[in-house]
């Protein structure tokens, strides 16, 4: 193992970016086109809302033996299901907004970065390279699922690659006739793998095609939004989606922005061992769903490793299912109007 330069080797042909890690992640918003055509106080109230939630995720992390945590906070904006007020007029209305709430939003990123090619962005020299461009980071996700077989089936279901759905267990049969004459197949429920006493069965839908191209869902989004911050996607090795400072004036087109806006120069790193999520019950059935894709993802070992090796080496432990380093807040955060299963 070699360390140092940014690069760690598990092996000789395998070379994974590091990227700086916090103990914790806190998303303190994810916000919908309809949610961010309301005014300064709808955010107010929100964040304020949120900052209760906020402290006692803080007062873990200081008593969990870490000496100085590390903690930064996150809010994602859809710009890919909708189109939201130029980043000229909302950027600040959101930052003023979360400290008048007693907030600071140390970093802002566009949702649509999940999904679409990631344009090119001037670089700092003094900071890791991103993926090329062209990189879609659903895609890279896509390709590393490893659907969860029922027990006793063959291979004859068409993957999730050409039917865009995936499920936790085995779907029911059709019931429609396909030759004359022959009788139709009975009805089965559907069944969860490794239920419990009862079945909980989820089949999401990840893409579809329309006519301009994929359009991904909110799951999907989702779920790589999740292992984004948990610091577990890379392109080759390389790392993705690295945040850099807002331009000194911003545009008008949210697509002139990178990724990931680090509003807060003094910002604890955006990748973090774990991630917290506060969000209204409405959610719920998109997490669950975010759960049930990333239980089927197969992360890259050498990244897992290297991750795993870190919080060892900072006498940290970290649970071994990537789920189980995500953490839900399902609480009241006020009217929130744009949530839906996109």
């Amino acid at each position: 193992m070699r360390d140092g330069t940014g690069f760690s080797e598990s092996t000789a042909d395998t070379r994974v970016e590091k990227t700086p890690l916090s103990h914790l992640s806190v998303e303190l918003g994810h916000f919908y086109a309809p949610d961010l055509e309301l005014d300064e106080h709808f955010f107010i109230e929100h964040f304020r809302r949120i900052g209760v939630w906020f402290a006692a995720a803080r007062s873990a992390a200081e008593n969990a033996n870490l000496r100085a945590p590390r903690i930064s906070t996150c809010v994602l904006i859809d710009d890919y299901f909708g189109l939201p007020e130029p980043p000229v007029a909302l950027i600040p209305k959101l930052v003023a907004a979360a400290r008048k709430a007693g907030l600071e939003i140390d970093y802002l990123v566009r949702e649509s970065g999940c999904a679409n090619n990631v344009a090119g962005v001037a670089r700092n020299p003094a900071e890791p390279e991103t993926g090329p461009p062209g990189l879609s980071l659903a895609e890279l996700v896509e390709a590393r699922l490893v659907e969860d077989p029922p027990p006793n089936t063959t291979a004859a279901r068409p993957p999730v690659s050409h039917t865009g759905w995936l499920c936790n267990g085995q779907r029911s049969p059709a019931t429609e006739t396909h030759e004359a004459m022959k009788r139709p197949t009975a009805w089965r429920p559907p069944a969860e793998n490794a239920a419990v006493n009862h079945s909980i069965f989820a089949d999401i839908e990840l893409w579809r095609e329309e006519a301009d191209g994929r359009l991904w869902s909110c799951a999907m989004l989702a779920a790589v939004w999740q292992l984004l911050r948990l610091g577990l996607l890379r392109d080759n090795g390389r790392s993705v989606a690295v945040p850099h400072p807002p331009p000194p004036d911003l545009p008008d087109n949210w697509s002139a922005l990178p990724m990931v806006l680090r509003i807060n120069d003094r910002a604890a790193p955006f990748n973090a061992y774990r991630a917290m999520t506060v969000c209204a019950p409405l959610f719920l059935p998109i997490e669950n769903a975010v759960r049930t894709i990333l239980q089927q993802v197969a992360v890259d070992p050498a990244v897992l490793g290297q991750v795993s090796d870190r919080a060892k080496g900072e006498g940290i432990s970290l649970p071994l299912e990537v789920v189980d380093r995500i953490e839900y807040l399902f609480v009241d955060t006020g009217p929130v109007r744009g949530a839906d299963p996109g």
